[in-house]
Formats: structure tokens, sequence, C-alpha cells
């Protein structure tokens, strides 16, 4: 996950409510002004009109508050602080978060079911379901918050009520090192024909095993065109070139990885034949030929699987990154990993870990083992192997798909296979659904052994409706420390577009131009610290609060943004003050005129609460 960038924020207390609107000059500060890059206090900026309100009572000096002489300013910078280093949280417990689609006898989605409809069970064991949520395509629109606050006195009414920014993520991984050039002609048409009809929600990024293609998220279809044209066969090995002896991959896996003396023997015969004209004398030649042949194999092979599962990851990585929905379609006509089972097992869980669904489309389409091999670069047989050669290459077609069919079942997909509709198959992989439910639970008493632990989901009643999720999770091999834990949470949640109502908060923003080019975007945060937990320690009200903003573009892509912590020291006084007025925390930054979501998360140390909040900004050019 990315790192965040620290930045500078102004402590506000005032009230900020959804009237609140354009123009800010009129707003009269209720609480004092606290500029956190100093750690002092300070009289506001002229631009925001405020008027800083008398200092709280001091405490007597003995009881370790300032001395009766001290400053306003000295008793403010006593009582709230902000620092840029990590802070210990109390650890949340470990949520595993569920996404599950409904569908009826007719395949449409069902909207209607309540928490109480499902039942989900961990490895066999029931589990109580925590957190609970309905999501639709419409229940993400993140309505337009902007404000301008001068100089553009007709901005709000320029500006729409919502805007078209991303709120799924799509990315397209093709293959291409395994891919057929028929294959790859077949996968291009269908992909092309699902373009035209995205959602103007709906981002795509094209990319390719090979690294060789990149195309970043986009709503622009012409540029994902022009992508998909590009995409052709890329193997890392010499296609078409035959050694002797000719050892597949697969058969290759069964001599070096697996002992298998039939394979070994199959290959020594074929050796025999191709390299010691059938001269049985040399059989101990032909067999060690045979073992080097297998060995080569087996490295060739290991390498487009390593050079496959290295992108892959980086196509992950990067879908984690982005603020909203996240689904990866894999389009590829399968492939083995052989010995890479970590592998195997680390792409479902990175995948899990970071809300990511997976797709895989076998893009052989509607096929039939062919235990002749490819008709247009035919397998060079002897007689004597012809037979048990040709059961290697339909168990190697077979298992070329157990491995599709992991990562989709291992993350909550679907494994589109033997079937020539392709687009019709890639239109319903890329699709948002009508509807799903996000079913929350935490373990009990969860090892940290790296265990792969079953989930099932099923409905109370109803039992005709398919449920569709994922089917597990892998525990943890090692605790995290609480700064890990909560830094992780923080992030986790900023990248996402989950709404947390924890804590009760009002997101608003206000931007003026500085130039033609470049605006100055505030996002202001209004708090109730009703809800916030104190500890008293030596007469003074304990809390701190981290905020966390990102901005992201109308791609997706990270902006500007950044956290800080606010350490408070309350007297009684200011509590009581806060309590009635709240706080609002402000942080400026600058950007170019556009649409930009802005994420903003909000967690607290001793009531161990968050909140999360969405806000599209529309700034004209």
């Amino acid at each position: 996950m990315r790192e965040l960038p620290r930045w500078s924020i102004s402590i506000l207390h005032l009230p900020l409510h959804s009237s609140l609107c354009a123009p800010f000059l009129c707003l009269l500060w209720l609480g004092f002004a606290l500029s956190a890059s100093s750690l002092c206090a300070q009289t506001p900026p002229p631009a925001d009109n405020a008027t800083p309100p008398p200092a709280p009572q001091a405490a007597p000096a003995q009881q370790g508050t300032r001395p009766a002489d001290s400053s306003p300013a000295q008793a403010a910078s006593s009582e709230v602080v902000t620092r840029d280093t990590s802070t210990t949280f109390k650890v949340r417990v470990n949520v595993v978060l569920v996404r599950v689609v409904v569908r009826d006898q007719d395949g449409k989605v069902v909207e209607n079911l309540k928490k109480e409809d499902f039942q989900l069970f961990d490895n066999r064991k029931p589990q109580s379901i925590s957190t609970f949520s309905l999501e639709t395509p419409n229940s993400r629109a993140a309505p337009v918050i902007a404000v301008s606050d001068h100089a553009e006195p007709d901005a709000v009414e320029k500006a729409p009520a919502t805007a078209a920014l991303p709120q799924r993520f799509v990315s397209l991984l093709f293959d291409d090192i395994h891919l057929q050039v028929q294959d790859a002609v077949t996968v291009r048409v269908a992909a092309a024909k699902i373009l035209d009809s995205l959602s103007p929600s709906d981002r795509v990024g094209i990319y390719t095993t090979s690294g060789q293609i990149t195309q970043e998220f986009t709503s622009d279809s012409e540029l994902l065109k022009q992508a998909l044209a590009r995409i052709i066969p890329r193997p890392l090995g010499q296609e078409g070139f035959h050694t002797c002896p000719d050892v597949s991959y697969y058969q290759g896996d069964l001599i070096a990885n697996r002992n298998d003396q039939q394979a070994l023997q199959v290959a020594a015969d074929d050796a025999l034949q191709c390299a010691f004209n059938n001269d049985q004398s040399k059989m101990a030649a032909a067999r060690n030929l045979a073992i080097a042949s297998a060995n080569a194999a087996v490295s060739s092979g290991d390498s487009s699987s390593e050079y496959l599962y290295s992108h892959l990851l980086d196509s992950l990585r990067r879908l984690s990154g982005m603020p909203g929905q996240r689904k990866l379609v894999l389009i590829s006509p399968g492939f083995i990993f052989s010995t890479l089972l970590a592998e195997r097992l680390d792409v479902v869980d990175r995948a899990n870990r970071a809300g990511i669904v997976i797709d895989t489309l076998d893009a052989r389409g509607l096929y039939t083992s062919d235990d002749l091999g490819d008709i247009a670069d035919p397998p060079h047989d002897s007689l004597n192997t012809v037979g048990i050669k040709s059961s290697y290459r339909m168990a190697a077609q077979s298992a070329q798909s157990e491995i599709l069919d992991d990562f989709a079942l291992g993350t909550g997909g679907t494994y589109f296979h033997n079937r020539n509709d392709l687009a019709v198959a890639l239109r319903q992989a890329v699709s948002a659904p009508a509807a799903s439910y996000l079913l929350g639970f935490s373990p009990q008493n969860l090892k940290l052994n790296g265990s792969f632990h079953t989930l099932k989901v099923s409905l109370v009643t109803k039992s005709k409706y398919t449920l569709q999720a994922r089917r597990g999770y892998y525990a943890p091999r090692t605790l995290k420390t609480p700064e890990d834990t909560a830094k992780e949470e923080i992030q986790e949640a900023a990248f996402s577009q989950e709404e947390i109502h924890d804590l009760p908060i009002e997101l608003q923003t206000q931007f003026f131009r500085k130039d033609q080019s470049l605006v100055r975007l505030s996002v202001l945060v209004h708090l109730d610290l009703k809800s916030l937990k104190f500890r008293k320690v030596e007469n003074r009200n304990h809390d701190d609060l981290t905020f966390a903003t990102l901005i992201f573009d109308e791609n997706g892509n990270f902006v500007n943004g950044g956290e800080k912590i606010i350490e408070m020291k309350l007297l009684d006084a200011t509590l009581e003050r806060l309590d009635r007025s709240g706080m609002t925390v402000k942080s400026s930054f600058d950007v170019k005129p556009g649409s930009y979501l802005v994420r903003l998360v909000v967690r607290d140390k001793e009531g161990d609460l968050m909140a999360a909040r969405n806000g599209a900004v529309v700034i004209p050019y």
C-alpha cells in the first residue's frame, strides 16, 4: 500500500452543517484557531474572517497545567498538539469482509435481503455477522461538495449535482505469454465490443503478462481499443522449436519434480530414436539426454510462470491502490504453475486482502482436448510414444484450467470457460452487479499459522437462490504491532470507497483560484466530539485523532493528500465548549482545475473508532 505524505492542517473550532455553502467569508469561528504546523496558537488569516474566542481558565500549576500567567497561546498549544510520528492505537478486531451477490432462478440479482437472511461459516463454524451493507451503483455516487469562496461567484451554479467520477476499476490482464494467435484475435474482438457500453463510473485498464502493453485506467474507449489492437502472442520461449527429445513442460514436470519413471522412459525412447537411430545400446545416454531435456523444459516453463506471476502481482498492486470496487479479469488459455504452489496461494491471498475479485476467462473458448496437438505445429512423436504423449497433452490442457478456476473461486469471482460467446462472458465479467451485499465478521481465537480458512455463505431461507462469494481466506502468520495495524487499517480505508460511520463527521470543501492553472482546494471536516471517549490524566482529557485525506483525479490516480495526528489534552472547560460546537479540521492542497474524488478517513485512539466519507469536487476550467 502506498505511503501517505504528510501535510500541515489548521484546526478550527466551529460548527459545520450541511447548510454550509459559499461564501465562507460570513462564518464566525466559535472556537480558537491553531496552526498544526507550528504547534502553537496563531491568529487566523484575514481571508477567513476569524475571531479567536477567549482562552480557557488556567488550572493550578501544581496540577500539571500552565501557570496562571501563561498566555492564551501557550494554553491553546498545551491542549492541542500535532505530530508527524507514529502513534500507538488499540488493535481493532480483525474483520474479514465477504462480498456476496445473490441471484434468483432466472439469474436476476436479488436486492431486498437483510442481515438476518444470511448465515456465514468459517471452517464450518457459524460466525456472527458484525457488519452488513447493501451496495448498488447509485449508492456509491459522490455528491459535488466544492464551493468557490471568491472570484467565482457562480461556480456553484456551474457545477453539476454529481460528477462522473470512478466507482469501479476493472483491470483486463491478457496472458500474451501463453495466448495462441487465433485466441488473441478472438479475445481482442470480444473485448472491443464491450468498451462502448461501459458505465460513466467505470474505469478500465489493459495490461499483459509480458509487460509489453500498459494502458492505465481510463474511460476513453478509443485509447483502450488502441491498446487492444497491439495485443499479440509474446511467448518467452522459441515457438515451434522442437528439441530432441521433444519434452513438454507438463512431461518435464513429471520427470524433474515428480520422479515419474514412465514419463522418463517415454522421453528416453524418443531420444533413442531421434538422436541415436534407435540403437538400444545407447539407452543410458538416451536417458541422460531425456533428463537434460526435461530439466530444460521445466526451467523454461517455470520462467514463463514466474514472469506471469510477477506481472500478475503488479496488476494486483496497481488495482489495490484505486479508490473503489476492484476487479481483475484474467484472459488466458490457462497455464501450469508446477511447483509454484506458494505463489498460487499468494495471488488469492493478496487479492482477498485488497478486496479484489478475480474473474477468469478461458481464451480457448469452446474446445475439446486435442490429443494430436496443434495442427499448425504438430508434435514429433515416435511410433512407440505417440499414444502416451497424447494422454500427456490432454492432461496438460486440463491442468491449464485448474489455476484459472482456483483464482476465480478463491476470490469470489467467476470462471468463464467452454463457451464461444466470449463477448458475453467479458460483458458479464466487467459489468457491475445491480446489487451486492458486504458481510463482515471477526474470527475468534484466530491462530497465526497462515492456514487456509474455508468460508461458506448461505441463506436462512430461499434455498433456490444462488450465491457468489469468496470461498476462504488465509490467516496471518505474524502478529503485527499496534502501530502497523493502525497504519494499514487507515490506508486500506483510504483507498476504498466504503462509508464508515463509527464517528459523526461532515465533509465540505472550498476552493479559490491562485491563477489560471492552479487552484487552492481546502477540505474541511467537522467532528462531533461528544462521541469520543477521552482518557482523564491529571485533569486533562486525552485522545488522539488521525485524519487522512486523499485526492484522486477522474481516473482514480492519486493527486495529493496526507495524514496528520492530532493530540488533544483538553481542559474540562475547553472540552465542554467543544462538545457544543464540535471541531473542524481544515487542510489545503494545490490542484489544477478538473474533477476530483476526495476521500476522508478519521480514526481516534481511545475509542478505537473510524469514519470515512467520499465527496466529489468539480473545479471549472
